[in-house]
């Protein structure tokens, strides 16, 4: 039982240093794109035809695809939280290939990551044995989870239906409520969805039972949904912001959920649970303040300079003084040049 933990453990690690290593090397990519044409930022698509951007999509499948086998061989309230681990990953190589420097606290961050990761791996409960996919399908259908399955599915249907017209452009907590509670039954489709092809190529052919299929079918539609509004919330917050408070509910729905489907925390000691809750919260302590150091990145001109009023020059004087020229304003002292707002789009 605790092999298949090592197993998932090494897996989940493998997934964040390829997901980690992706985002710096797609960002290259589009450092490299913009250079010589229109940044993704102002709507162009030029990054997809520089071969470096590929490369880091490739390294992401990858990463992704470990993260998958891991959730087969490893409960989810282990393999969740080491996520935290690619956002290291990333922030190293940042400081040494984006010049983005890794601040004290920055370190202090990396530190606590690992520490809460260290904790929860040493503490997290073994996966319990799955001989077919039904024995999952009765899981998914007891009435625990079934009462949180419908819960989330109210919840989310009063976020995407009442709230997101009116609250979607300014709470974020709308659209990352949304991808959170989705994301937690995503991961639970996917773990039986993971399980049923091991059984498979075991030579248990779980491919003709329906409940395979459904599972399928559930874990799409909440992708799909998931990463439409984890788009919208990206797109109108501050990522700084919005990425640690999407892995805090995210992470939390998921270990609530398992432990509701999968009963993770059967026959454990409190003592077990305690630490396992506290490595949680270790390590998104460290991901918060690991964002938290993040420098921003730096505004477009055109952006810097759009709020400017169009009937507001700049006038540069030969002494290096700057003032504001109005169009109606007929005093004019000796001038080097004269900056209209359109210059810098």
């Amino acid at each position: 039982m605790y092999t298949g933990n090592l197993l998932g453990f090494g897996l989940a690690v493998s997934s964040s240093a390829f997901i980690g290593s992706s985002f710096i090397i797609k960002k290259k990519g589009l450092q490299r794109a913009g250079a010589y044409g229109t940044r993704a930022r102002s709507g162009g698509y030029g990054y997809l035809l520089e071969p470096l951007w590929w490369i880091g999509m490739l390294t992401m499948v990858v990463g992704e695809f470990a993260n998958f086998i891991a959730y087969i061989y490893a409960p989810a309230v282990l393999v969740t939280p080491l996520g935290a681990l690619s956002i290291i990953v990333s922030a190293v190589l940042a400081h040494f290939l984006l010049n983005e420097k890794l601040r004290r606290m920055g370190i202090l961050g990396c530190v606590l990551c690992i520490v809460g990761s260290t904790v929860i791996v040493l503490h997290a409960p073994g996966e319990h044995s799955i001989s077919s996919v039904e024995e999952i399908w009765d899981l998914a259908t007891q009435p625990a989870f079934l009462l949180y399955t419908a819960s989330a599915i109210a919840v989310v249907l009063v976020l995407v239906l009442y709230c997101e017209p009116r609250y979607g452009q300014t709470n974020m907590m709308v659209c990352i409520g949304v991808c959170s509670i989705n994301g937690s039954l995503t991961v639970m489709s996917v773990k039986a969805i993971g399980i049923a092809i091991k059984l498979t190529l075991e030579g248990s052919s779980q491919v003709a039972r329906y409940q395979t299929w459904i599972f399928v079918m559930v874990a799409v539609t909440c992708i799909i949904t998931q990463l439409n509004y984890l788009n919208k919330a990206l797109d109108t917050f501050n990522t700084a912001v919005v990425s640690p408070i999407y892995y805090a509910m995210f992470t939390s729905f998921t270990i609530l959920a398992s432990a509701i489907m999968f009963k993770d925390w059967s026959g454990q000691s409190a003592s077990t649970i305690i630490s396992v809750l506290c490595g949680f919260v270790t390590v998104l302590s460290g991901t918060m303040i690991l964002h938290s150091t993040r420098e921003p990145d730096p505004q477009p001109v055109s952006d810097m300079y759009a709020s400017l009023s169009p009937q507001i020059s700049w006038i540069v004087h030969a002494n290096g003084e700057i003032w504001k020229h109005k169009d109606n304003d007929e005093s004019c002292p000796e001038v080097v040049a004269i900056i209209q707002p359109d210059h810098f789009k």
